[in-house]
């Protein structure tokens, strides 16, 4: 029979071994704490007031000119400075339409570009094409605004412009989109070079967030029987979806802003005559960087800054338009299409 006191005993051998005390507590100075989140809390909202700032200064520089136009400003083209009578269509004209063509082909390259550097490209040529796709992002805008002018521009108008309008020639709808002057400059010209500009960005991050997809579940797609294009469109995008759509809302914000690089291939006349790409043209930021330094104050000034005013809201739209368009791609996760 075991002896009663067997628990009594162990117990009491439990009492006698020297007890471990928890690590005493880290004392740390409340007041570093409060620093630490003031500093947090003013770094978010010193972005706010910017921000804020930013607008109520556009506001104000822009007031003349909304008493004086008001939204007609937005749809009348007429840009007359010595009549002071100011229209803002031709630059959003041009703006958005640019934008538009760079995102068409920046878009599909930077995809190309991110699908051969994660699943396609051997390993000895991954790092190099990588770095030398960033590099693009480091070379000037002016720089690329000068190429395109002295050596893209007779290109485009050679080998492109040309053999367009001898074979459109007479075709009611895309006749007219190629006509005009063969000079190389205008619209397809600035989009182009837009393009070629937001690539790097775009490229750079489909490439980082195509990498972070599980391999696993590329593998096991693999296993299953797809093919390269398959994976890629039925697992990786679905899984990177968010990050994809940021880099391209990324560099559609640099091809909405980009300056010098369009002020030397767009032509900047303000003209809307005809709705050829090759006809010049003119964009919010070229007519900004062209006219401000001259403009008087008054009506002229004020159109200025009412056209960088319109900028900064189709920016904010844009950027409102992808949120609301990956909040359903959220919403519509795990459901059969």
């Amino acid at each position: 029979m075991l002896p009663a006191n067997k628990f009594e005993s162990g117990s009491e051998s439990a009492k006698t071994q020297p007890q471990s005390n928890p690590p005493s507590r880290r004392k740390v100075a409340p007041w570093a704490d409060t620093v630490f989140a003031f500093l947090a809390h003013g770094a978010a909202w010193l972005t706010l007031a910017l921000l804020v700032g930013i607008l109520i200064s556009l506001l104000i520089g822009a007031m003349p000119a909304i008493r004086e136009f008001g939204l007609s400003f937005l749809w009348t083209s007429e840009w007359d400075p010595v009549k002071e009578k100011f229209g803002g269509l031709v630059m959003i004209y041009g703006t958005l339409m640019t934008s538009l063509i760079a995102l068409v082909i920046a878009v599909p390259v930077s995809f190309g570009i991110a699908l051969f550097l994660t699943e396609l490209s051997p390993t000895w040529l991954k790092r190099p094409l990588g770095v030398a796709v960033e590099l693009l992002a480091a070379v000037p805008s002016i720089v690329y605004g000068m190429w395109g002018l002295l050596v893209f521009g007779p290109i485009l108008a050679t080998y492109v412009q040309q053999p367009l309008q001898s074979l459109l020639t007479g075709v009611p709808v895309l006749g007219s989109l190629v006509s005009g002057p063969p000079v190389g400059i205008g619209i397809l010209s600035a989009g182009i070079i837009l393009a070629i500009m937001i690539i790097p960005f775009i490229a750079a991050v489909m490439r980082d967030v195509f990498e972070v997809t599980p391999a696993m579940l590329k593998e096991s797609a693999y296993g299953l029987g797809s093919t390269t294009w398959e994976v890629m469109w039925r697992v990786v995008l679905p899984y990177t979806k968010t990050g994809v759509m940021g880099g391209i809302m990324l560099g559609l914000g640099r091809a909405l802003g980009e300056t010098m690089a369009v002020t030397f291939v767009i032509g900047n006349m303000n003209q809307l005559n005809s709705l050829s790409v090759f006809e010049a043209a003119n964009s919010i930021t070229s007519a900004l960087a062209n006219e401000f330094a001259e403009a008087g104050e008054g009506l002229h000034q004020a159109s200025l800054i009412y056209l960088g005013l319109v900028l900064f809201f189709i920016t904010f739209v844009v950027l409102a338009c992808s949120k609301v368009l990956l909040s359903r791609l959220k919403k519509n996760e795990g459901t059969r299409a």
